[in-house]
């Protein structure tokens, strides 16, 4: 392999708060698999564009899963990851229901370790900033029957990005989607394909035209139940101080199972809350909001952290706003518990950071 000379960004760039998504890293990992042979040796080396065959089976049915992990910079200067053995887990899953090959723990571990080790540099010591890391393995099968891909590719990239909704910590607006289900029950709400996402933008875009940050999906049977925002989990807080109840929509199989929605139910009941989680309707979220019932409500995700959701835009039943449209005093700890934690600021009694050497 011939290793090409490349920049690394300067201390001026990773200060600009990159775009998410957009600033990649130097290295990914590549790994093939294949009936006869398994899971190939990782092999590291520089990103760079693929060459693929247009009758590759991942291009035309879909058969393409994903993880969202990140690695951040510690207190002492070194790397972690932040529960990659459960978005290993996710990520088996995911194959699992898409008739794809499982790939062990211990390899995908390396793979990101790998990543990460590489590409160190990339990441300052900026607390906004955290270096997030993208498993994708597909299909490439040249074939166009209708079956599943007997050879696969599995690559490990990363970027550096800042904060998902941009700096700080600002409430966001979202727009309750009535038209265009996210998933329907016994579907693949509940894993990370691919086949997920791009239906999902033309909703996004709706909400954007409205002014509006994201979307919020309803059930698919009953158009009622609140599930997800866009990508990302819910919370909704009842009453205030040690008292509060954080809730999030509980798991149907047709929404994720959020690594960080697991996360801050933890250090809810860490931090003396009381952690719950039930189906919640849009009728009851306006009347529990109106009545001052539920006080607060944010998003989680890889990408997102925590970020308060302070207005809601409904054109069938009406807009209304939580908190005043502000963020809370309980989103607001439950986000520096967790990003202390994936800092090493606070003590890990679950061994939550993996260390990369």
């Amino acid at each position: 392999m011939t290793i090409q000379d490349t920049s690394l960004p300067t201390a001026a760039s990773t200060q600009l708060r990159p775009v998410h998504g957009e600033l990649f890293t130097d290295h990914m990992v590549s790994i093939t698999y294949s009936p006869e042979s398994g899971w190939s040796r990782p092999e590291l080396r520089l990103r760079e564009d693929l060459a693929m065959n247009p009758a590759m089976i991942g291009l035309h049915y879909g058969q393409v899963i994903f993880e969202g992990l990140k690695a951040y910079r510690q207190t002492d200067d070194s790397m972690a990851l932040f529960r990659p053995r459960m978005h290993a887990a996710r990520f088996r899953r995911s194959a699992a229901r898409l008739t794809m090959p499982e790939m062990p723990e211990e390899l995908f571990l390396r793979a990101a370790e790998e990543v990460v080790a590489a590409d160190a540099n990339w990441l300052s010591d900026d607390p906004e900033l955290s270096m997030y890391l993208r498993p994708l393995l597909y299909g490439t099968d040249a074939s166009l029957a209708l079956r599943p891909s007997r050879e696969y590719q599995f690559l490990m990239m990363a970027f550096i990005t800042g904060a998902f909704f941009g700096a700080g910590v600002k409430p966001v607006k979202v727009w309750i989607n009535h038209d265009y289900p996210r998933a329907a029950p016994g579907g693949t709400g509940d894993v990370k394909c691919a086949a997920n996402y791009g239906p999902a933008f033309r909703a996004q875009m709706a909400a954007e035209d409205a002014g509006c940050d994201q979307v919020v999906w309803l059930d698919a049977v009953e158009k009622r139940w609140i599930e997800e925002m866009g990508g990302m989990n819910l919370f909704f807080v009842r009453g205030s101080g040690r008292d509060a109840t954080v809730v999030s929509p509980q798991l149907t199989g047709t929404l994720l199972p959020g690594v960080t929605r697991n996360t801050l139910l933890s250090l809810a009941a860490r931090l003396g809350y009381t952690p719950r989680e039930e189906r919640i309707a849009l009728d009851q979220l306006r009347a529990e909001a109106a009545a001052g019932v539920i006080t607060e409500m944010f998003a989680c995700g890889t990408a997102a952290v925590v970020t308060p959701v302070g207005e809601v835009h409904d054109r069938i039943g009406g807009d209304f706003s939580v908190n005043g449209g502000a963020a809370g005093p309980v989103t607001l700890s439950l986000r520096k518990a967790l990003t202390d934690l994936h800092h090493g600021v606070t003590a890990d009694p679950e061994g939550w950071l993996h260390r990369v050497k």
